[in-house]
């Protein structure tokens, strides 16, 4: 079964006496004395060298029949789908794309739909056979697809029983169990442990709402990430805080799960400390709590590998290390308001934004009542029919945005078109830049923020071209392509770290290169 590296377990062993956040959730240490496997960051004693057996996942730890640590719990870890890249870029590895690939999948709740997902599904997706699966998955992790998504569902299952107080039924269905006897087996045979008896030993708060922690890897600019969110910042859906001792971002949110329309709130406060993030949902989204662990992850890009990015990047842009690409919680509103922001500046985008938001958002009571609306969703946009331009008009939308905002309306709400992270991304981009007056400065500022592509790289960005010293370049689109290719496969993050090398007053001034 492969672990680390022996060659690494000397490094893994040091890191884990450092008790270094940067490797969290990069590898997991089973301790052969006491059968429990950790984070590098649990506070405990650090164990004796010969007693500890190092693993890149944790399925593979659990596998190896190592229990998770009550105390560092696992299922908070910052997960490893960091992929390096001589794995993207390089044909001879091409099974341990498929591998990667399929093991992102494997974590994202919402690819679990109702039951259990197949490998066959799983080989579906991929384009290859069942067999081809299971050989790559056993080659790249050691363990298998299901002893994989086996492992994410019950670390689910041991973050929802210890961090709330949902019935232990409906987290056995939030995991993907078809049946609460499954879910307790499954458990006792693990873990050793009943779920009533992990409840016992936590004490979930309700104070207002359903807390979680998430852990991430710093370095990670908190301030940043914020002051990006900050300069988009459109009243009524969402709004940023600065306090003394933490900052924080509260949201209204709504989202669609096995055929059901749910919606809320969520506020996200990162404990910069502990290298966490405290989030807070809504009672109305208890039901689909992993699906938002999932969307909120992906937004706030809890998952991304600093040292991976940074050994790529910091030699041109050593001034960024810290810096995370601002993700979505909803594909379809990411897509809209990229399209409201062609060719304009933040600001005139974000008060087209509000107007939508205020005109045809739907209203929501929330604790704040300055957040008291949701996004349009596309079947409110469709709903106004032959009106519907007359009323984007009225907005002040131009007549090529109000083109494209219907187009991906018709596109989302029939299912042709799926803006979420995981989807097949050239086909995606393909079917983007399709629709009217999308051209392909939106289709790659919609992946990298809402499909979260790492490489994506909007080349004909005029702040972009702007901060690469290349606007005076007879082709600056190409020169920046061109020069971005040292920058695979973290291209997003270079365009984020770029894009804040500007001066102050230039850049809050995002231009598309174009709106074919």
């Amino acid at each position: 079964m492969p672990t680390v590296n022996s060659s690494a377990d000397d490094a893994c062993y040091l890191a884990l006496k450092a008790q270094d956040a940067r490797f969290d959730g990069c590898f997991f240490t089973g301790v052969t004395s006491t059968g429990i496997y950790c984070r590098p960051v649990c506070r405990v004693k650090a164990p004796k060298r010969e007693n500890c057996r190092f693993f890149v996942l944790a399925a593979q730890a659990e596998r190896a029949g190592f229990r998770p640590c009550l105390r560092c719990r696992p299922e908070l870890a910052p997960r490893s789908g960091a992929m390096p890249a001589s794995a993207v870029w390089s044909v001879q590895d091409a099974s341990a794309i498929l591998a990667q690939q399929a093991a992102r999948w494997l974590d994202e709740p919402e690819s679990w739909g109702d039951g259990a997902p197949t490998v066959a599904a799983l080989a579906q997706r991929l384009g290859v056979s069942d067999r081809h699966v299971r050989r790559i998955f056993e080659a790249q992790f050691g363990v298998s697809p299901l002893q994989y998504l086996q492992t994410r569902r019950l670390l689910t299952a041991k973050q929802l029983l210890t961090d709330t107080d949902l019935p232990v039924t409906r987290i056995a269905l939030s995991a993907g169990y078809a049946s609460v006897r499954r879910f307790n087996a499954a458990f006792v045979v693990h873990y050793r442990l009943s779920p009533t008896q992990l409840r016992r030993s936590g004490t979930p708060s309700r104070d207002q709402g359903t807390l979680v922690r998430l852990g991430y890897r710093p370095p990670y600019d908190v301030a940043a990430l914020l002051s990006f969110f900050e300069k988009r910042q459109v009243a009524g859906i969402e709004m940023l805080r600065s306090e003394i001792g933490h900052k924080s971002i509260t949201r209204s949110f709504r989202m669609e799960s096995a055929g059901r329309l749910y919606s809320g709130w969520l506020h996200c406060r990162f404990d910069e400390a502990q290298h966490q993030l405290e989030l807070r949902v809504s009672d109305s989204l208890r039901e689909v709590l992993p699906h938002v662990i999932g969307r909120v992850r992906c937004a706030l890009d809890l998952d991304a590998d600093p040292l991976a990015i940074n050994a790529v990047l910091h030699a041109s842009f050593p001034d960024g290390d810290g810096l995370r690409v601002p993700g979505a919680l909803d594909g379809f509103e990411l897509a809209v308001r990229a399209v409201l922001g062609q060719q304009v500046t933040v600001a005139a985008a974000r008060t087209l934004t509000q107007r939508l938001v205020q005109r045809l958002g739907e209203p929501i009571q929330t604790p704040w009542p300055e957040l008291n609306r949701l996004f349009p969703t596309p079947a409110a946009l469709l709903a106004l029919g032959n009106a519907a331009g007359d009323a984007l008009g009225a907005l002040g939308i131009v007549k090529q945005r109000q083109q494209a905002i219907l187009a991906l309306a018709r596109a989302v709400e029939s299912g042709d078109l799926v803006l979420q992270p995981g989807v097949q991304l050239q086909s995606t981009l393909a079917a983007l830049t399709q629709l009217p007056g999308i051209g392909d400065w939106t289709a790659q500022y919609i992946a990298m923020r809402a499909l979260r592509w790492p490489d994506a790289f909007p080349a004909g960005d005029v702040a972009l071209q702007k901060a690469l010293g290349l606007r005076t370049h007879k082709h600056p689109a190409q020169a920046a392509s061109d020069a971005s290719q040292a920058w695979r496969p973290w291209r997003s993050y270079a365009v984020i770290r770029a894009w804040t090398s500007l001066p102050a007053p230039i850049h809050p001034q995002i231009l598309a290169g174009n709106s074919s």
